[in-house]
């Protein structure tokens, strides 16, 4: 009876486990140079898409503002050009925050922060004033008493893993203390629009790129010694158009069917060969094209630029209601097992108490009256 108790636990447990441990899939955004659509335009979009996380590439107070009192949360990124000012300037940092995470810190979730975006180079040393940037940063939250919000920055995959495939060889190229100090998370941007095929050497059997890519990352953390910090993906896509004929793969069917993949793996919660839980979070990118293809190079947005949907994007669902009722069925049956099962060890606990409880003689007319 105590191990049918147990295992009722563990499955109650294994169940709640499972439903919370899903990735958190968002998007990225980046206002354009011709600002054609209002921030509450957007923000309803948003929300009718069913999007649970929203990176802003370039955040704008209005656009921060708008997501307030919504379940949407934010990411913000600090610009590469404001990056050098912040490190140099400690009330730069602190107007920063003042301006963009202080006014809107009760009412919209703000998630993280990263200062720049792949800001370090293969070929050189990571700038110094990228550290004292996110230092000058977090500091100036802690001084207006912010504490929930993480500061990071974005690394780009190919800059930081010197021998990208197979995974096991892969090792970054500079080290980050100042994560696992404050309880961060490794942000990356992963785009699998390179093709690597070496996998004679590899002995781990993988069947997406994505993972392979991400077990990188996985793997050189370990080697640095930070194999703890969550990983989260910054950036990652498929681009729907591009002005460079060659690349015949850069079509909206390519596109839908890559996020359509990567979505599906994701919410299946199987991680990855070096990291069961998997990520923690990814960000696509990006919502909305940033312009038109004359101005650009490659177009990636799940909508254009008028926010006309350009692709199915019903998979941002977090869980189907059929899910959600099944789940919750499971869940009344199992509690009720449960209960039934506390129930009857409780009654049964009881009787046996009863019963084995003595009982005085009965008292014999002439004698003692206990003997």
């Amino acid at each position: 009876m105590k191990m049918l108790t147990f295992d009722l636990v563990l499955l109650v447990v294994s169940v709640a486990v499972t439903i919370s441990a899903a990735t958190k899939i968002g998007v990225t955004y980046s206002t354009p140079d011709v600002q054609e659509v209002s921030p509450e335009r957007i923000v309803a979009k948003v929300v009718s898409m069913e999007i649970e996380a929203v990176r802003l590439l370039d955040p704008d107070p209005e656009m921060i503002r708008a997501f307030a009192s919504t379940k949407v949360s934010l990411f913000l990124s600090v610009p590469n050009p404001l990056v050098p000012m912040l490190a140099s300037d400690r009330h730069q940092a602190f107007d920063w925050v003042k301006l963009h995470v202080l006014p809107f810190h009760n009412r919209t979730k703000i998630s993280m922060i990263s200062v720049g975006n792949d800001l370090i180079s293969p070929e050189a040393p990571p700038p110094m004033f990228l550290l004292q940037a996110m230092q000058n940063l977090r500091k100036s939250l802690l001084q207006l008493r912010i504490n929930d919000i993480p500061v990071s920055t974005t690394f780009s995959f190919f800059s930081l893993i010197a021998s990208p495939f197979p995974p096991s060889l892969a090792q970054f190229k500079n080290p980050n203390r100042f994560l696992e100090k404050t309880n961060s998370s490794f942000l990356v941007n992963l785009f699998l629009t390179t093709y690597m095929d070496d996998t004679s050497t590899i002995h781990v059997r993988y069947t997406n790129l994505f993972d392979v890519m991400v077990d990188a990352v996985v793997k050189s953390l370990a080697v640095m010694g930070h194999e703890s910090l969550p990983v989260v993906v910054a950036e990652t896509g498929w681009p729907t158009w591009s002005s460079n004929s060659s690349e015949v793969d850069a079509t909206l069917r390519c596109s839908e069917k890559f996020l359509d993949s990567l979505v599906a793996h994701l919410r299946a919660g199987h991680g990855t060969p070096l990291r069961k839980e998997g990520v923690s979070e990814v960000y696509i990118f990006e919502l909305c094209d940033s312009g038109s293809k004359q101005q650009s190079k490659r177009t990636w947005g799940l909508l254009d630029n008028h926010l006309k949907t350009k692709m199915n994007i019903t998979f941002f669902v977090d869980i189907p209601e059929m899910e959600k009722k099944f789940i919750r069925t499971y869940l009344v049956i199992v509690f009720s097992l449960f209960a039934g099962v506390i129930g009857t060890v409780c009654v049964l606990t009881c009787l046996t108490n009863i019963l084995s409880t003595e009982r005085p003689p009965k008292p014999v007319v002439g004698r003692d009256k206990w003997l």
